[in-house]
């Protein structure tokens, strides 16, 4: 594991977020819409250290997840 790795199962404001990037609830045709996003925030993070700035992009990427999801309804 190196310096970016935070585990999923460890409790923290980034682990907290990961569970709104969830879309299997979601009709097929907002699954797409919706997993491109998901990949973004697993990426962001795995690759970023934790902290402020990475959960700010987590949330950032959240909004405009929720924004992209209402425009393809």
């Amino acid at each position: 594991m190196n310096s970016t790795d935070h585990p999923e199962h460890v409790p923290s404001p980034t682990n907290d977020m990961l569970k709104y990037f969830r879309y299997d609830h979601l009709p097929e045709r907002l699954q797409d819409v919706s997993a491109r996003f998901a990949d973004l925030a697993h990426w962001i993070h795995h690759a970023l250290p934790p902290g402020a700035e990475t959960t700010t992009a987590l949330r950032k990427v959240l909004e405009a997840k929720d924004c992209a999801v209402r425009a393809a309804l």
